[in-house]
């Protein structure tokens, strides 16, 4: 699924004549917070735009989360906010099963200039795959995503709670991780998410019930191209939000909904292979330096790139000293309670799991962070240093920032950020990023008018 692939006109044609009751179809392209953005086509255009492209201005990515223009990004105001053209992902035009109008979805990619667009977070990673494709070098990576069914009735004073179950019981206070009952209960939306993954070529693998209340992850399959592993990322929230309001719930993958509850997270998992189709990070004495070196690089710019993993005022509530999210810049040999967890059950399947990234993160962002990380320490040859003991981080591991202007300072600033995501791009991000920051200043809380307003 390369960036510069573009599928030929019989096989969207081919598509669309399998699929004769197809009214509508939903093009979209992925903005800087991952949001879909885009636009619905009658069929008697989808052909013509399939083959062609359609318009949309540049700056769609760079909108803040509300979806306004973001003036210092530098793609709107000043510009004339000239278009782009947007062509198919190769591999995602499919059914949109949960919608009950008939209509089909493809991912897009912008092109300016006949170049893939830099303002693009998937041409951002493609660029970074780049430096391994180049040493004939292919990540094989995997997604774990988590999230939270909530019931859709909600107010001021009780803005998220979890779904009631069949027989009328309530979540809130129960773990029941792992439960099979709890999957269960909700057997009707996880059958229609497997089916909608099935249909949108989106391969997911394990369901289970995790910690929290109505909290679910959904394991996707690794794959050799991770440019496809962002795209069922992103597909795959696109899923979970659609078929949880087909069955009269939502879903979300915001990273802390509940202030006493576990976190969602994006774990990353990943291993390198080389032409042979041999894993890089095993050898026949057990883990490979190059895995040691990759952990280094990701250890050493894990701080400088918290703005991409936290990006959002509310994913700093997941970062607090468990064991399901990390806050020191740490590794260990299986070992949850690590920011980087390395697994040697065999050869083959020797892997690096990245734990930081909260599930409201960019996928394409976070694996260009990710793997160019990995590519400096092996480029480098960089120590990790110590590995931590069950949760003991004692071995001097650098604490990770723990708030959302902190982390944009250090990216701001960051040289690694600037040689992975390149000047333009780190600064359309920090702009962005600043924008929804000065925003957050502006609210006064609930919480502060119930502590002050009457008592100082």
């Amino acid at each position: 699924m390369s960036e510069q692939t573009m599928p030929s006109l019989e096989t969207y044609a081919s598509f669309l004549d399998a699929n004769p009751d197809i009214e509508v179809l939903e093009a979209f392209v992925i903005d800087v917070n991952g949001v879909p953005r885009g636009k619905w086509l009658p069929r008697d255009r989808a052909l013509d735009v399939l083959a062609n492209g359609i318009a949309m201005p540049r700056s769609v990515f760079a909108l803040d989360i509300w979806g306004r223009d973001v003036d210092a990004a530098g793609l709107a105001q000043g510009t004339g906010d000239p278009d782009g053209i947007c062509y198919p992902v190769p591999g995602t035009i499919s059914r949109v099963p949960w919608l009950a109008r008939p209509t089909a979805q493809v991912l897009l990619q912008m092109h300016v200039d006949k170049n893939p667009f830099y303002a693009d977070p998937r041409h951002v990673l493609a660029t970074v795959l780049e430096r391994f494709a180049k040493e004939k070098i292919t990540p094989v990576v995997a997604t774990e995503l988590e999230f939270y069914l909530v019931d859709p009735v909600r107010s001021a004073l009780d803005p998220v709670r979890p779904p009631r179950t069949r027989d009328g019981r309530w979540h809130a206070g129960q773990t029941q991780v792992l439960s099979i009952s709890e999957l269960q209960e909700f057997e009707t939306v996880f059958h229609g998410i497997a089916s909608a993954a099935q249909a949108q070529g989106v391969p997911t693998d394990t369901t289970l019930r995790e910690n929290g209340p109505g909290q679910y992850e959904i394991n996707l399959c690794h794959v050799a191209d991770a440019l496809a592993a962002a795209d069922h990322a992103v597909l795959l929230k696109r899923i979970v939000k659609g078929v949880a309001r087909a069955n009269g719930l939502d879903a979300t993958f915001m990273a802390k909904p509940y202030g006493t509850q576990a976190g969602s997270g994006m774990h990353v998992h990943f291993s390198l292979v080389d032409e042979r189709g041999e894993n890089i990070f095993a050898d026949e004495n057990g883990p490979a330096k190059a895995l040691f070196h990759s952990v280094g690089g990701l250890i050493r710019n894990m701080g400088e790139s918290m703005a991409v993993f936290a990006p959002h005022q509310n994913s700093y509530r997941r970062m607090r000293r468990s064991e399901h999210a990390p806050t020191y810049a740490s590794w260990g040999i299986d070992n949850r309670s690590a920011a980087v967890r390395i697994i040697t059950s065999s050869k083959a399947s020797t892997r690096i799991e990245h734990r930081v990234a909260g599930a409201d993160s960019n996928p394409y962002l976070v694996l260009a962070m990710i793997l160019a990380a990995a590519h400096s320490g092996m480029k480098e040859k960089t120590d990790p240093g110590g590995a931590i003991s069950g949760d003991d981080h004692a071995v001097n591991h650098e604490p990770l920032p723990r708030t959302w202007d902190q982390a944009l300072q250090s990216f701001q600033s960051s040289s690694f950020a600037y040689a992975t995501l390149g000047p333009a791009y780190r600064g359309l991000y920090a702009a962005c990023k600043q924008q929804e920051l000065a925003e957050f200043a502006l609210r006064v809380t609930d919480v502060e008018y119930d502590a002050y307003i009457r008592t100082v």
